[in-house]
């Protein structure tokens, strides 16, 4: 037996903590994972969920063969095949739908890795070539980041590390615990020394639970709680008029919208009582530092974008800025200087503009006969668990005529629909290079273990079909450590302190906007925008109603949001059994009033239904649930459901205001007792 080893390497999920973890290696097996104790954000610890990696990795139900359908489209029947036989298949009706149009060829992927390399690399650069169909990415963030770059001029915010000095935290549609662990240390931190939290989620989160106040407002409302904590900090003079005087734009044009936004108003559209907007405001106007921790599940709505604007604005008006433990954290991802242009080679498609198709509409996308979709490249997703309004999804994808691949690691709904069936390695068995929303530091990805079976890497798969195709530009060429060196420009990281310690900091002031300086076209955080108004959109904030807001509806009379199940990370450690024997099935949380009227009781089985779908689950009367308002608990696979179906049944299509963003959060429903 061989001495043990350390690999250093990064969680690749979609989680702003992007932990660095040590894998022990023992005879090129896997045989224990932690937090990299090194590290200081990570400090040792891991979440439950990737703490169970190595269970993941070594699953027994690990694609370990390249496969091709069989059976009928969704029932998931394949035989094995070589590599070389599906490549060479794949790579010749590509060459088909190339020939005749190209645009007819559609990569779908996300965040099933953050990675650079895995994630947005060899792939970009072997669509660009192909001249297919471009993806608009918008299925997690981009209502609340983009509307973050109409005021803050980007992704970027406070340090999150200063948290632990802040005196009152707000911790708006985040539910820390589960989702942003290494931020709640820092926050446990400040509450020791004395600081407030407060947390704003429709929800009673077990991030709610462990706070000194929850606000429990209704999904879509957060603008106008927003405008009302404004209006109070104006007519009691809680602002800062010197900040507000050299580094915001629009001012006077903020402080009349927000003058209409009295707490009664507000409390009546929240459905929270005045008292406690009034005292909230208080309590932000007046004490020093006070910190914003935003999150996307408050995005997540038709109003979305506006109300990640209007949230952006209160710190400027009271100069949280000005200390380092003062401002917001939405997104540091803005901060990391990644050289994409090197790593995705826009330059391949050569002046060429293909379509571009909304991920959030891939169920309408697939059923637009005027303007088909022939050929599916499905990667790092799980779109028909994880897509909006998963009828139609489901519809599309079952199409005899859609020539579907699908590069995963596991056999999920989405891959019952593909024809062929591509192994996928795992964070423990490939190259890597990470940025993070959570904190300002790269990390490096080293493979711990060789691939199991016959799995390769995403950028193996691309470059293999590149050289199939004929595309001979050395970039094709580029070995998955190549591109991670690729990822920043010489000399823009520390690449030595990277390789020895499989982390490496960015230099960052540590109160970036406490003179301004914000990366906006004026340099001023921006309440008016002028870039906003050139789009023929409202270039102030504004409290943007629900598609379906709650209340307005006698048939579906109940807004439901789907938080992620806290033990699943949208559909991913869903087939990992130690954790989905703590999450038991999927379960509807309702109120005890809504449940008596419906004659549900704690336990039984219930239809969630509204005029897109059905999903049947069992319900748990929860003090989670405020009245009114329900939570289908996500995101499982369809097959692990009861009728196989989850709660994307029921949710829709529609957009956010900015972004283009889903709006998983803005949906009505009934529920029944079967």
């Amino acid at each position: 037996m061989n001495s043990p080893t350390q690999v250093l390497g990064a969680c690749p999920h979609d989680c702003p903590d992007t932990c660095s973890f040590v894998t022990t290696v023992q005879d090129g097996r896997a045989v224990k994972l932690q937090g990299n104790p090194g590290h200081p954000h990570t400090a040792g610890a891991l979440c439950t969920k990737v703490s169970r990696y190595i269970e993941r990795n070594e699953h027994p139900e690990r694609l370990l063969q390249p496969m091709k359908r069989v059976g009928p489209k969704g029932i998931g029947r394949f035989a094995p095949v070589s590599w070389n036989a599906a490549l060479d298949d794949i790579a010749q009706q590509l060459g088909v739908f190339k020939s005749n149009n190209p645009e007819a060829i559609l990569p779908y992927s996300y965040a099933g890795t953050m990675g650079l390399v895995q994630g947005e690399s060899m792939d970009r650069r072997f669509f660009h070539k192909l001249g297919a169909s471009l993806l608009d990415r918008t299925i997690c963030s981009t209502a609340g980041g983009e509307a973050l770059g109409f005021t803050l001029g980007g992704k970027v915010g406070m340090r999150v590390q200063f948290f632990a000095e802040a005196k009152l935290i707000l911790i708006w549609g985040s539910n820390s615990i589960a989702s942003n662990l290494h931020f709640w240390r820092h926050a446990q931190a400040a509450r020791r020394a004395g600081a407030r939290l407060v947390c704003i989620d429709p929800r009673r989160t077990e991030t709610a639970d462990k706070c000194d106040e929850h606000i429990a407002l209704l999904p879509g409302t957060d603008a106008a709680l927003a405008f009302a904590l404004m209006h109070e900090l104006i007519v009691h003079d809680w602002l800062d008029h010197d900040y507000i005087a050299r580094h915001t734009l629009g001012w006077e044009q903020l402080r009349e919208r927000a003058l209409q936004w009295p707490p009664s108003r507000a409390a009546a559209v929240c459905g929270v009582p005045e008292e406690q907007i009034v005292a909230l405001a208080r309590a932000y106007g007046t004490t020093r530092p006070a910190a914003i921790r935003l999150n996307y599940g408050m995005q997540r709505v038709r109003g979305g974008g506006n109300a990640a604007r209007a949230i952006a604005c209160l710190p400027a008006l009271v100069g949280a800025w000005r200390e380092r433990a003062g401002g917001l954290l939405l997104s540091s991802s803005g901060l990391f200087p990644v050289d994409r242009a090197a790593l995705q080679r826009p330059d391949l498609l050569a002046g060429r503009r293909p379509r571009t198709i909304n991920m959030s509409t891939i169920g309408d996308a697939l059923l637009d006969q005027a303007n088909p979709i022939h050929a599916l490249i499905v990667y790092n997703s799980n779109p028909v668990a994880v897509a909006p309004d998963s009828g139609k999804v489901v519809a599309g994808f079952a199409r005899e005529d859609l020539f579907t691949v699908v590069l995963e690691q596991f056999q999920t709904d989405t891959a019952d629909y593909a024809d062929y069936l591509l192994p996928a390695t795992t964070q423990l068995e490939h190259w890597d290079i990470h940025t993070s929303y959570g904190h300002t530091d790269v990390l490096l990805n080293r493979p711990a273990v060789a691939p199991r079976g016959e799995a390769r890497s995403n950028a193996w798969v691309f470059r293999e079909l590149a050289r199939r195709m004929g595309f001979d530009e050395p970039c094709f060429s580029d070995d998955d450590e190549t591109l991670c060196r690729s990822a920043f420009a010489p000399g823009v990281i520390d690449v030595e302190a990277l390789q020895a310690q499989g982390f490496t900091s960015l230099k960052l002031p540590e109160a970036p906007y406490a003179d301004g300086g914000f990366p906006t076209p004026s340099g001023r955080c921006e309440f008016f925008s002028a870039r906003l108004a050139a789009m023929g959109q409202d270039g102030l904030p504004d409290h943007v109603p629900n598609h379906e807001p709650a209340g307005s509806s006698t048939e579906f009379p109940l807004a439901m949001i789907s938080p992620p199940a806290r033990n699943f990370l949208n559909s991913s450690f869903v087939n990992v059994k130690s954790l989905r024997a703590i999450e038991g099935e999927p379960l509807l949380e309702i109120h005890e009033s809504d449940a008596a009227a419906r004659g549900i009781v704690d336990g039984a089985m219930v239809r969630v239904f509204n005029r897109r779908g059905e999903h049947r689950c069992r319900a748990e009367i929860s003090r989670r649930a405020r009245p009114g308002v329900v939570h289908g608990l996500g995101i499982w696979w369809r097959k692990l459901g009861v009728d196989g179906t989850n709660v994307n049944q029921l949710t829709s299509q529609l957009l956010t205001d900015i972004g283009r963003g889903p709006t998983f959060y803005d949906c009505l429903v009934e529920v029944a007792a079967e």
